[in-house]
């Protein structure tokens, strides 16, 4: 038996569509592995744009953001899904209004699940642990508009387990509104986001010491692969599993943090949108190698979307068989 389904992730930054095609097997592990991404797309809409000083979704961003969800609807209706299912992350968390956005949401034909920073860390392990297939132990760093979730999983007995996670309330939206107040942004503006960051980040370092190896995920980390390996246009195929050095991180961060935002805008693997913060995005990434003393990091291409239609297969071959 096969079907498809159609999740959407509400971020904080970025609305992305991920359409899977499942072909039903008879074991869990087959199923998984059955699974073909039919069509993947993304547009940064800023749901959580002047949050942190407002503590109101902005009603720009709200409409922009319904617009984008009326179009992806359309588009799953197109391709015949047997469901529609969103995921809101924190900007829909942390706002006033964040339920009365949900709701016009909902009234378009989404189920819409409000999740916490646990749980979208959660989903972020299982599209890692399923999308990379690391061997030992390993952490993923889910880098996000509003929140960033560390996740510390191993492999045993041919099976992943997410041993802990924690959620942090800082991302690329709130950083660069908090800190980057110049164009370009100067050294110290840079230095005081990454005072502000590290101890959350040795946080979570003091509960997952013990991993192989560090895994990125986000628009950030995956626009960097881009850059350092000259992909354009931009290729999940390509991206996904590729390994940047912290000498690339730094190279990159140096770089960009040098220019001016209609600089940055200018290269062609660098969304307009994205090219205001991903310099925070960069920060993230670059502390989270040095207090983890890793000299590398794998990226993956698969996240919030794909983990959750793990998560679905998994809940309904369960109870298809119980």
């Amino acid at each position: 038996m096969s079907y498809k389904v159609a999740v959407i992730d509400i971020g904080t930054y970025s609305t992305r569509l991920l359409i899977s095609g499942i072909h039903e097997k008879d074991s869990l592990e087959e199923t998984l592995r059955s699974v073909d991404d039919i069509l993947s797309v993304g547009r940064i809409t800023s749901l959580g744009r002047n949050l942190k000083e407002t503590g109101y979704l902005q009603r720009e961003a709200i409409d922009e953001t319904l617009a984008t969800l009326r179009e992806y609807v359309l588009i799953a209706k197109e391709y015949k899904v047997e469901r529609i299912i969103g995921y809101a992350t924190a900007a829909c968390r942390e706002a006033e209004n964040g339920n009365e956005f949900l709701e016009k949401a909902k009234q378009l034909g989404i189920e819409i699940n409000l999740i916490t920073g646990d749980e979208e860390a959660y989903l972020s392990f299982l599209a890692t642990a399923y999308g990379l297939s690391p061997e030992g132990s390993f952490v993923v760093v889910d880098q996000g508009g509003g929140s960033t979730e560390f996740a510390y999983g191993i492999k045993e007995n041919g099976g992943y387990k997410l041993e802990s996670s924690v959620s942090f309330p800082f991302g690329i939206v709130n950083l660069t509104e908090k800190f980057i107040k110049s164009d370009p942004p100067e050294k110290k503006e840079i230095e005081d986001m990454r005072r502000f960051i590290t101890p959350y980040i040795e946080e979570a370092y003091g509960k997952m010491k013990e991993c192989r190896e560090i895994i990125g995920l986000g628009g950030t980390i995956t626009t960097l692969v881009a850059l350092e390996y000259h992909i354009f246009p931009y290729s999940s195929q390509k991206v996904h599993g590729k390994r940047l050095t912290r000498e690339a991180v730094k190279k990159w961060l140096d770089k960009l943090s040098s220019m001016t935002l209609t600089e940055r805008k200018r290269i062609p693997q660098i969304e307009d949108k994205r090219a205001e913060a991903i310099i925070s995005g960069i920060v993230i990434f670059d502390t989270a190698m040095e207090v983890f003393e890793k000299d590398n990091i794998r990226v993956s291409d698969w996240g919030l979307r794909h983990g959750a239609v793990i998560k679905y297969i998994m809940e309904r071959f369960s109870s298809n068989r119980s």
